[in-house]
């Protein structure tokens, strides 16, 4: 059913065993090398290709953050603030993920562009101190102006809502043309694409009620305004 989505479903276990490991665990001789090959061209880690490919083969993609905007949704200036975190990378690597990242946002503007809908909660935008106001001030302007485009929805869950699934952890889900789904979960050291079908049946059930519990697209807009409008 997610053939479409993902040409090689990679798994988690064989993800992390390594090229050789990997190999026995799909039976894949030398195609899991190849596609290694891939994420070292593009500039990618070897656990977000598989991923990468499904997201840029979608037709819909849905995403839940409780901690960070969006990777699709990120400013040059608030992405590359969040990669120089890891102080073991490089100015010069933390530019070439910074390109990689912003390569990846070119999806919403191709003609074939996917509808992209973000669950954000309302403690992300107000995540920061008085040195990244302005950064903040500007990743929010570039949200409100990111959620006026058609095929973009953005969705606040405001701070008054406390408890739901969603706070388990952060996801994300593609479509593919044949309406099969595939999810996406990170962590501190990777990720894993869900393309069993009975956890990616959780997922859209934890998908419907994150939803739920957001405000409406123009009310969420509102709400944007507003916190950019506190720090100016």
């Amino acid at each position: 059913m997610r053939d479409s989505l993902l040409t090689t479903p990679l798994r988690s276990e064989a993800v992390a065993a390594g090229p050789g490991r990997g190999r026995e665990v799909l039976g894949t001789g030398g195609l899991l090398t190849s596609l290694l090959k891939l994420a070292e061209r593009d500039g990618q880690p070897s656990w977000f290709r598989p991923w990468l490919e499904a997201e840029r083969q979608a037709q819909q993609l849905r995403t839940y953050q409780l901690t960070l905007v969006p990777g699709l949704l990120q400013t040059a200036n608030y992405a590359r603030a969040m990669i120089r975190t890891d102080d073991l990378i490089t100015d010069d690597e933390v530019e070439r993920r910074l390109g990689v990242r912003l390569d990846r946002q070119s999806i919403l503007s191709d003609p074939s562009r996917p509808k992209y809908i973000a669950v954000i909660e309302e403690s992300v935008l107000r995540r920061a101190d008085e040195g990244y106001r302005g950064l903040m001030a500007e990743q929010i302007a570039h949200l409100v102006e990111c959620a006026e485009r058609p095929q973009v929805d953005i969705h606040i869950v405001p701070a008054s809502v406390t408890m739901h699934v969603g706070l388990v952890g952060p996801f994300a889900l593609a479509r593919g043309t044949d309406g099969g789904w595939v999810g996406h979960l990170e962590n501190q050291l990777g990720g894993v694409v869900v393309d069993k079908d009975e956890d990616v049946a959780i997922l859209l059930s934890r998908w419907e009620s994150v939803r739920s519990e957001a405000l409406p697209r123009r009310q969420s807009v509102e709400l944007m305004k507003d916190v950019m409008t506190s720090w100016s």
